[in-house]
């Protein structure tokens, strides 16, 4: 059962990522007049990236790919760190950032999200420039922490608006409420895993076995967690009046 599922971790997480990207484009037309179609969007994004990124394995396990694995070996992309850095760590940040900022109504909040997300970015950006070599070859700790805050900062304003406004009669109806649940709980399980990476070792197969299954159950709660939300909310009221307003 252990080497099923770390031989499988990949393929079970690449299939609940595609079914919500899929789930999410049946149900667009749903959602082509609310805010909730950038969402869409994003879905379909971390869909494609987890696809390309998942070039280190392709080209190790499949023949007629040696030309690109000829080409790549010994250079900076030969490994896909640079890629989850710069495409996930920073760009789902910058996503769920922007996403709560279009719902947020106060210009404080929306102020708030603004300000942090530019720090954010150049901070990142210094952080990379100063250990670049790194970048390559290994994931950040501090962006990726960092990114999580920028993350639960977003979803936390929206639910304090959420409590000081109407929305909350009718909240269960929200897909936005949903999404912000669903990766505040994500965001919360996965991160602290960040603090133990440093046991990471094939000779303690213990704790590779449970970060497997910690990570491979948070991610399958967050993307069907995705899939229940668009099939089981209707896009009324708040959304739309938010997409006129522009």
């Amino acid at each position: 059962m252990q080497e099923f599922l770390l031989n499988n971790y990949s393929l079970f997480t690449h299939s609940v990522e595609l079914i919500a990207a899929i789930v999410g484009l049946l149900y667009y037309n749903r959602y082509k007049d609310a805010i909730a179609k950038y969402f869409i969007w994003f879905l379909v994004y971390v869909a494609i990236i987890e696809l390309i990124g998942a070039y280190p394995r392709f080209i190790r396990y499949y023949e007629f790919l040696s030309p690109i694995k000829n080409f790549l070996a010994g250079s900076k992309f030969e490994r896909n760190h640079w890629w989850f850095t710069l495409c996930w760590h920073v760009g789902s940040a910058v996503f769920y950032a922007f996403y709560f900022r279009e719902i947020i109504e106060s210009s404080r909040l929306k102020a708030i999200i603004k300000i942090c997300v530019l720090l954010f970015l150049g901070s990142s950006t210094l952080y990379i420039l100063l250990h670049w070599d790194a970048f390559f070859v290994s994931f950040f700790p501090f962006i990726f922490i960092i990114s999580v805050s920028i993350i639960l900062l977003s979803i936390i304003l929206y639910f304090i608006e959420v409590l000081q406004s109407e929305k909350l009669v009718k909240f269960y109806t929200s897909l936005n409420f949903y999404i912000g649940v669903v990766v505040f709980i994500w965001a919360l399980i996965t991160t602290p895993l960040v603090f133990f990476d440093v046991y990471f070792s094939t000779e303690d197969m213990d704790f590779v076995m449970l970060r497997a299954v910690i990570l491979l159950s948070s991610n399958m709660f967050m993307y069907l967690g995705f899939v229940f939300a668009l099939i089981w909310c209707r896009p009324r009221g708040e959304q739309r009046l938010k997409k006129v307003k522009g």
